[in-house]
């Protein structure tokens, strides 16, 4: 993990899946890192990882991304919170109130459908529910003011509602990919339902486990494991598309990496039987990291998309890393760690 860690940030503007320039420090791409290495940094022998965060935070004056009511621009916020936490310095998290409060008060009367106006004003792609809830759910335990809880509760059912399939137990993308088939199979995106995966364990993380909310997304987050150990690949990833393993043979690390993250939480929590679940979690974990370079560079991380595609071993993105020092946090606490 800090091998990784460190190799991201000494590449962070690294162009490493053909993007002609660096991603925006507010980008939910880096959002996605900031995640992981905030847990990474949380168990680090050192703050350098605290302290490479805060600059982030202090050189954009913590402020959120440029679009207001877009779930990718709020997800920097789950920074930001954990930040506050450490340092206790209320200007960290000042903006991203300031905003939650304004869309609160403002809310989008977009539908989600897909080609409605403004439709991304809502949460109508399965990646918002990793970017914008967990913030709301943090912003909940650290103000005590219920409406964060709400608001999110209200908003999170919507989605669900709509992009959830009851039969398989896992998330559309988005509206486009309700009817259509790839080789005979749905079109579940194996990144974009790991988006959701490790959204649900951030938001349960701030709640009261003995609460309704909590009970909400824990009855989710079940079906969803059972539904993953069942396709999970002998070799240990999940494919691009995630009933389509026959045709997506190439590993892919970023879905992969959030759903052992997932997974390891429910065993270190006892919500999962660890007879059952703990040899996915290992088969998992040394795939993604069979898939590290020896100078700490993730590959196999399918790039910017929002469907099954391709990856590379020598292509690697942000969020990926982000996703993958998520789970190590989690593996590394079932095997004995601190």
């Amino acid at each position: 993990m800090q091998q990784v860690a460190d190799w991201q940030i000494a590449n962070f503007d690294g162009l490493y899946s053909d993007r002609k320039k660096p991603h925006h420090p507010l980008d939910w791409t880096n959002a996605a890192l900031y995640v992981g290495m905030a847990k990474w940094a949380s168990m680090a022998d050192d703050d350098t990882y605290y302290e490479w965060l805060k600059n982030i935070g202090e050189e954009n004056e913590w402020q959120l991304h440029k679009r207001k009511y877009h779930a990718d621009d709020h997800a920097v916020g789950q920074m930001y919170v954990e930040l506050f936490r450490k340092y206790k310095d209320e200007k960290m998290i000042a903006p991203t109130k300031e905003q939650f409060n304004f869309l609160m008060f403002h809310p989008s009367q977009s539908a989600l459908n897909w080609d409605t106006p403004y439709h991304q004003d809502r949460w109508n792609w399965c990646d918002a529910l990793f970017m914008a809830p967990p913030v709301l759910a943090k912003l909940y335990k650290v103000t005590g003011e219920k409406k964060y809880l709400d608001f999110m509760m209200s908003e999170f059912k919507a989605s669900t509602d709509f992009l959830f399939d009851k039969e398989e137990n896992l998330y559309y993308r988005d509206e486009r990919y309700f009817d259509k088939l790839d080789n005979g199979t749905k079109v579940f995106w194996s990144r974009g339902n790991g988006w959701v995966f490790a959204g649900l364990v951030n938001i349960m993380n701030e709640l009261d486990p003995k609460s309704e909310e909590y009970a909400y997304f824990l009855d989710i987050y079940k079906k969803m494991a059972e539904k993953l150990i069942e396709i999970q690949t002998p070799e240990g990833h999940w494919a691009m598309s995630l009933l389509g393993q026959e045709f997506y043979p190439t590993p892919e690390t970023s879905g992969s990496s959030f759903y052992v993250y997932g997974l390891a939480w429910g065993v270190n929590n006892g919500i999962l039987d660890k007879e059952i679940y703990e040899p996915a979690v290992k088969k998992g974990w040394n795939a993604m990291a069979s898939h590290v370079t020896k100078d700490g560079m993730l590959g196999y991380v399918q790039p910017i998309g929002a469907a099954p595609g391709k990856a590379w071993p020598d292509k690697t993105e942000v969020y990926g890393t982000g996703a993958y020092l998520s789970a190590g946090t989690e593996v590394y606490k079932l095997y004995g760690g601190e």
